[in-house]
């Protein structure tokens, strides 16, 4: 049985030092299950973790000195891929999908690599892997009966090295830094004896890639040496290598034991091989040490059996591994599926599962967010899972409560969770656990089932739960504070307004004082408080300086983009990306406000527009048209927009595009090319993709079984083009 109060010392040590017991923010959105985060709360969800993959980013590939665990890190990473997966048009400017790494360090030269290195995208269950190859599949338009091969290789625990080689000889070395700007650190990759400094037989230009890392005996007898001298000490083997290569001193890299596999490439002057198999086998004949145990599979099953045999092998091996990487071995079929901003579509990452743990549940609070969802969270003792302590847990809904789920279907048994229970609790892709599972048989006699409220804990105005939503609702609108105070903050976050000097502590400050109950209070702040800075530096925390520094932030932002206005309204079900999206379809503030009253009415050519943007559901588009057809809520954005100067929505330049700014619309079978290649390379050139035609459709590319559609632009008049004719249109750009 855990001792509560060594975890207790542990909980408080974590407070004061960095590392991976470091406890996890008691945010109400980061107790969330994902599937029943309602759009507001995963927008603020995205906005913590931006900033804490951020932090966690500078630390680990910066400083070598992680504030959280791996296990932690990449929970992070998958909540955030997770949320981003439920509501894309909520993905950030600034979202951790788009970021690799971190800015090189200031004591190290910059390289820029010619070709990015990217992270890989997870995979954390079987169900995962046999998705990843159906997603290839439907990329590439390949039947499940079709032969498809992988290559499975662990995934070492370390640091990524990229090594260049120019007529045989090693020029330089960088890291991978964010990206596309790693360190230079060539000298030290020079003193590594798995890297060779010539080598024959290679193209002209080679670039190498692997990871450097360090062996479990080796690591032991350094730390070992370094606490002999009195030197630093390192937590793990990966930290150790890191810090090694990345001595300003090379002779002290030379003394450390640092080992290098090589698994990719970069720039090349020629083809390796037509296989990843055969690249692999390349690099080997050329000097590099490989991966022993990186195997060719045929489809999931095959795959997913090597990861078991390396999984058994773990322990033995004598370095970190935290997964197995897969990738397509074809390496034309890999040139066909190509990158997604950060990642290949054509290579995972199977991790290795996280940790179960058991505590008991202390309580359950119920937390209410900016659209007056009802949301239960878990207060546990306590425990650490998966290398970081926590306290708190989702508990998703009433139902999930009741031991039911969305269907009514029993789960757990039909087990309930109930206050005093000894509860499971896991950790594999959610920041926060989720109680998975309650110990009947040390349940406490007195423990009674949990009562949802039926009324709002913030307001007490009826909290009700419409038919087929999962989530029970608080009905108090503006007069509840929870919710007012949730959409100031959501007005002020970073994809908003981002007013320096206004954050979520701020905006409770001066709504609990009564300085604020709507966004443009926030602009006539100073002005009906006089001076503004007489009366807010005698306040706690603030002085003239920083009350100055307000004002000048607040006027700095009078002047704002359309798409971060859209955005800062926090309409429900209206993210960040669809923002971007709204605001490049109607361009100007006066058109989008026209526009939404003239499709009040749900039908005619005002609503068919609406929806005919690509990514615009019905339900995204009720809640923009109900923004502005609601009295209340249209009054509070008038006086809003009143106190500003809304910014014109800017398309990016593809003068040179020949589609740039024309609505198309794909229809039919496209044989040379899958729906997702051509809908991506027409946005790249600049063209709205629509999923309907209309009057304002340009172009229709009908492939093979084209149908309403293709008669509607016949009748419209619209230019119809057959898939050879829109790829001789592009063709040149």
């Amino acid at each position: 049985m855990l001792d509560l109060l060594m975890v207790a010392a542990y909980l408080q040590q974590g407070r004061q030092q960095s590392g991976a017991g470091l406890v996890i923010s008691e945010t109400p959105n980061a107790d969330l299950e994902v599937d029943t985060l309602t759009p507001e709360q995963a927008e603020a969800e995205l906005a913590r973790l931006a900033a804490q993959l951020a932090r966690a980013n500078s630390a680990y590939h910066t400083n070598d000195a992680p504030e959280i665990s791996d296990a932690e890190y990449d929970a992070l990473k998958q909540r955030n891929a997770a949320i981003e997966a439920r509501y894309p048009q909520l993905k950030r400017s600034d979202s951790p999908s788009d970021v690799v790494g971190a800015a090189p360090a200031a004591g190290f030269g910059k390289i820029a690599h010619s070709v990015a290195m990217l992270s890989l995208s997870n995979a954390f269950q079987d169900e995962d892997v046999a998705e990843f190859d159906t997603s290839i599949r439907k990329y590439l338009g390949l039947a499940p009966d079709v032969p498809l091969t992988y290559t499975a290789e662990p995934k070492i625990d370390g640091l990524s090295l990229s090594l260049r080689y120019e007529g045989g000889k090693l020029v330089q070395a960088a890291t991978r830094g964010d990206g596309n700007i790693g360190e230079n650190v060539t000298s030290n990759a020079r003193t590594i004896a798995d890297i060779p400094h010539e080598i024959s037989g290679a193209p002209e230009i080679l670039e190498v890639r692997g990871e450097v890392y360090m062996s479990h005996a080796d690591f032991e007898a350094l730390n070992m040496r370094q606490a002999d001298r009195g030197g630093k000490t390192f937590a793990n083997p990966r930290n150790a290598a890191a810090g090694s290569l990345r001595q300003l001193d090379a002779e002290i890299t030379r003394a450390r034991p640092l080992r290098f596999f090589a698994y990719a490439w970069g720039s090349l002057s020629e083809p390796l091989s037509q296989t990843q198999w055969g690249a692999i086998k390349a690099l080997e004949k050329f000097g590099f040490s490989t991966n022993p145990l990186t195997q060719r599979c045929d489809g999931p099953d095959q795959m997913i059996a090597h990861y078991r045999r390396i999984e058994a092998q773990r322990a033995s091996l004598g370095y970190d591994i935290d997964g197995v990487v897969y990738k397509v071995d074809d390496l034309a079929l890999q040139d066909r599926l190509g990158f997604r901003s950060t990642t290949p579509r054509w290579a995972t990452a199977h991790k290795f599962p996280a940790e179960l743990a058991w505590t008991r549940l202390e309580g359950i609070d119920i937390q209410v967010g900016r659209t007056g969802a009802l949301s239960p969270v878990a207060r546990l003792s306590p425990v650490t899972v998966g290398g970081v302590v926590v306290s708190n847990a989702t508990l998703h809904n009433e139902d999930y409560i009741k031991g039911l789920d969305s269907k009514g279907v029993e789960i757990r048994g039909g087990k309930d969770i109930r206050v005093g229970d000894l509860v499971q609790v896991y950790r594999a892709g959610d920041v926060i656990p989720k109680v998975a599972d309650v110990d009947i048989a040390k349940r406490p006699q007195e423990a009674e089932a949990f009562v949802f409220p039926t009324l709002c804990p913030e307001c007490g105005s009826d909290a009700v739960r419409e038919p087929g939503d999962a989530v029970r609702r608080c009905t108090g609108g503006l007069i509840c504070p929870a919710q007012a105070v949730e959409k100031l903050k959501h007005f002020v976050s970073r994809g908003a307004f981002d007013i320096d000097g206004l954050g979520a502590k701020q905006v409770e400050q001066f709504y609990t004082d009564g300085w604020i109950a709507e966004p443009a209070d926030i602009f006539t702040l100073q002005a009906r408080y006089g001076a503004g800075v007489q009366q807010l530096k005698n306040r706690e925390g603030w002085g003239e300086k920083s009350a100055n520094a307000l004002f000048v932030a607040i006027e700095d932002k009078r002047k704002i983009p359309l798409a971060r206005l859209i955005f800062g309204l926090g309409i429900r079900h209206v993210g960040e990306a669809a923002s971007n999206m709204i605001a490049l379809h109607y361009g100007t503030w006066d058109a989008l406000a026209q526009g939404m009253l003239d499709a009040r009415s749900l039908e005619g050519p005002a609503y068919e527009d609406l929806i005919g943007i690509d990514g615009m559901g019905a339900v995204m588009a009720g809640s923009l048209i109900g923004a502005f057809a609601q009295e209340a809520e249209r009054a509070s954005i008038e006086r809003l927009v009143a106190e500003l100067v809304v910014q014109e929505a800017q398309r990016a330049d593809t003068s040179d595009s020949p589609v740039a700014g024309k609505t198309v619309v794909f229809t039919g079978t496209l044989e040379k090319m899958t729906r997702a290649e051509a809908k991506a390379r027409a946005e790249r050139l600049g063209a709205k993709v629509s999923g309907s035609v209309s009057a304002k459709t340009d172009i229709l590319v009908a492939g093979p079984g084209a149908g309403s559609k293709a008669k509607k632009a016949v009748e419209l008049g619209v230019e119809t083009l057959d898939e050879d004719g829109w790829l001789a249109l592009i063709a040149n750009t």
